[in-house]
């Protein structure tokens, strides 16, 4: 292409199947600013990757994913996987229910101002997640922005994507993890961070954190930065169930670093592996099973904000 031109790609499901209402004032919006754009829909799971692959090796100088955490791990996966070596940008527009990356980010839930500011964009270049992980007996590889996890948060994570999500926030988390509290067991795996020795435990669960936030609103990672190039590794040790209510409130407020249980190292890379079955979360998307290898491309992103 050659000028300056943008691809949005929407998830009119997103926000509880708000976003299909909002996306008239939105294209309005971006129309005020003379920003130069075309976009398209998404029609399912997976399909903003296939939008963002294609539009990236097109040539767009930039993307906006319209939607939640979901639609921006789907479009930052469709641009990091594209095969043509130009680097495009990655615009937000936040309609989604629970939005923790743009929490981490920073970027405003206001899609007016979200439009406003794409006008006169600052960019920011941040780290990347990759994880390699297994579905139905094949070893598949998907990146991440925010942060990834296995044991009961993905288990909680999987409970939200069947929740019906008619309100926004915390609430169907919430819904979720009251649901996934009851039947949950916690997890023996052996893990392996960077080049420390390979260490076995009983966990509650095991984040692998680029971003601060998740879980509708769960600042898991206090001391997690986008750009210091490292991944944040919380090993949430063997958690009763009634400790871990006592608890919550200081994963929410992100004080629960302090807890004897909780682990905090940072490094790139982590190996998990268990005798059990654990699912896989990354971006609040369900992935796939364990084994699962983490690591991290640094500065290999850059947002418009």
């Amino acid at each position: 292409m050659s000028k300056k031109y943008t691809k949005v790609i929407i998830n009119p499901t997103a926000g509880a199947n708000s976003t299909h209402r909002k996306w008239p004032s939105i294209n309005g919006l971006l129309k005020k600013t003379g920003l130069a754009f075309d976009f398209q829909f998404t029609e399912g799971k997976g399909h903003a990757i296939e939008l963002a692959r294609t539009a990236a090796d097109e040539g767009y100088n930039s993307l906006v994913a319209v939607g939640g955490d979901g639609t921006i791990h789907e479009v930052a996966n469709g641009m990091l996987q594209k095969s043509c070596p130009a680097r495009t940008s990655l615009g937000i527009i936040c309609t989604g229910t629970g939005s923790d990356l743009s929490h981490s980010i920073g970027i405003t839930h206001d899609y007016n101002l979200a439009c406003h500011n794409l006008a006169n964009p600052k960019e920011i270049t941040i780290d990347v997640g990759l994880v390699e992980y297994h579905k139905k007996d094949q070893t598949l590889q998907r990146y991440f922005v925010n942060s990834a996890g296995i044991g009961f948060d993905a288990t909680v994570v999987d409970s939200v994507e069947k929740t019906p999500k008619y309100f926004g926030g915390t609430i169907p988390y919430l819904t979720a993890l009251l649901r996934s509290f009851l039947f949950y067991r916690n997890k023996d795996i052996s893990y392996k961070i960077g080049d420390h020795p390979t260490q076995k435990a009983r966990v509650l669960s095991l984040v692998v954190a680029n971003g601060r936030y998740f879980g509708g609103g769960m600042h898991i990672a206090p001391e997690a930065k986008l750009n210091d190039s490292l991944l944040d590794m919380i090993v949430m040790g063997n958690f009763g169930k009634i400790e871990l209510l006592k608890n919550i409130k200081k994963v929410y407020s992100g004080t629960h670093l302090s807890l004897p249980k909780v682990n905090v190292i940072k490094d790139t890379r982590i190996v998990i592996e268990s005798a059990q079955k654990f699912l896989l979360q990354a971006d609040g998307e369900i992935l796939g099973e364990g084994p699962a290898t983490f690591s991290l491309l640094p500065k290999s992103l850059t947002l418009l904000v």
